[in-house]
């Protein structure tokens, strides 16, 4: 273990040249540096931070729902039915044809009554609006208030306005109290994520979630004990500039509030994209790859750590396409298809039994684009000769094609 121990925390992957632990072991009275057992702290907390979002899920958030008249949907459960019961567990949640008349025969039953056997199954399992609402509100409201502390926090750091400050004196950085509390609880939250995806309604993002929780503890952690405080800093505070208006949009969908919804999204996408395509490659990785270089030059975790924000960069990159290229299809269809929609949030919608009328207004309809999924509707033509407008029941007044 202790041979173990010195080859993970070799000095020469994780320090510049001529520095050691040992010079930041014993700091002058007064000074503080980071040191991985600060990382332990968050455990604790997460802990703290998920008894939290209970109550405030059970007592805070669930009244407001009430208000807004967010009701718990009563599905339809299926029978008990062991043989379809082992079969959804262990086989697939999805039968084919094959699978189908199958069970059909075994059971004696119709095919469709055991495709609606599975579909009340599948049914289910999935949260309903008022679970998401809550969840979309804690989420809103822990990003909000970490992302109002984290700007006044930077903005009385001198950093925030000259990214060289990053790499002057590097690695003895002294860690503030402030730094030391804004970084602590964003590591602690998605410490939170993480242990709650085992206790929630387990989504089909299961695992893609949970990786992603694992990779931002891991960069947080990373650019802890890196003493990288100060540019980490800035990467958090501009991921959060964003995400409390992805869930804010999402709860104006919930409460079916449609044409705040459409305006919170349209605010969320030039926020993500002025801050992932524009601010963070211009202004991050330009103070990591070139300053630090001039600064403090390269060593092997800052190889590692600015590899690590490239590929941040690249899925930055893809997140923006998926965004624009949806967005781009609903303003143009006037609808969006189920296989177009974003995997920002992957819990699909209740499957329900209708009527082929039904299931053709419904087609009419245009669905929610992105994370909520939001809506663009197509606007009235002034053309005396178009079709009269139809009015959907969800979406107000659209131009009928």
């Amino acid at each position: 273990m202790a041979a173990l121990s010195a080859w993970f925390w070799n000095e020469r992957f994780w320090l510049p040249h001529n520095v050691t632990w040992a010079d930041l072991a014993d700091p002058a009275p007064g000074v503080e540096y980071p040191k991985a057992g600060h990382l332990l702290s968050a455990l604790p907390l997460a802990l703290g931070i998920f008894a939290v979002r209970i109550f405030f899920e059970r007592y805070i958030a669930g009244p407001c729902a009430s208000i807004l008249q967010i009701q718990v949907e009563l599905s339809r459960r299926a029978q008990p039915n062991a043989v379809l019961e082992k079969v959804f567990t262990s086989i697939t949640k999805s039968p084919d044809s094959r699978h189908l008349e199958g069970l059909s025969k075994q059971l004696d039953w119709d095919v469709r009554k055991v495709q609606r056997w599975f579909r009340h199954r599948r049914n289910q399992d999935k949260p309903s609006t008022r679970t998401k609402f809550c969840e979309s509100m804690w989420r809103f409201t822990f990003y909000l208030c970490i992302f109002i502390y984290g700007i006044r926090f930077l903005w009385q750091s001198l950093w925030m306005w000259d990214t060289r400050q990053c790499w002057y004196n590097y690695p003895y950085q002294v860690l503030t109290s402030g730094l030391y509390y804004y970084y602590i609880t964003e590591l602690a939250f998605y410490w939170s994520l993480m242990f709650s995806q085992f206790t929630d309604i387990k989504r089909k993002d299961f695992l893609i979630m949970f990786v992603h929780h694992l990779a931002t503890v891991s960069l947080i952690s990373f650019s802890y004990v890196n003493n990288m405080l100060r540019v980490g800093s800035l990467v958090m505070c501009i991921h959060d500039s964003s995400d409390f208006l992805l869930e804010v949009a999402k709860l104006a969908n919930y409460a079916k509030y449609q044409r705040s919804c459409d305006f919170l999204f349209v605010v969320f996408s030039m926020i993500f994209f002025g801050t992932r395509l524009i601010i963070f490659p211009f202004w991050i990785l330009n103070t990591t790859l070139f300053e630090s270089w001039e600064i403090i030059g390269p060593y092997p975790s800052w190889w590692l750590f600015n590899s690590l924000l490239l590929v941040l960069q690249v899925l930055h990159m893809l997140w923006s396409y998926f965004i624009a290229r949806i967005a781009f299809k609903a303003i143009m269809r006037g609808k969006v298809s189920k296989d177009d929609r974003s995997d920002i949030e992957s819990s699909s919608e209740e499957e329900t039994e209708t009527t082929p009328k039904e299931r053709l207004k419904t087609n009419l309809c245009p669905r929610n684009i992105a994370t909520g999924l939001f809506l663009i509707p197509v606007p009235h033509s002034n053309n005396k000769n178009s079709k009269t407008p139809t009015k959907s029941p969800c979406c107000g007044t659209f131009e009928t094609r």
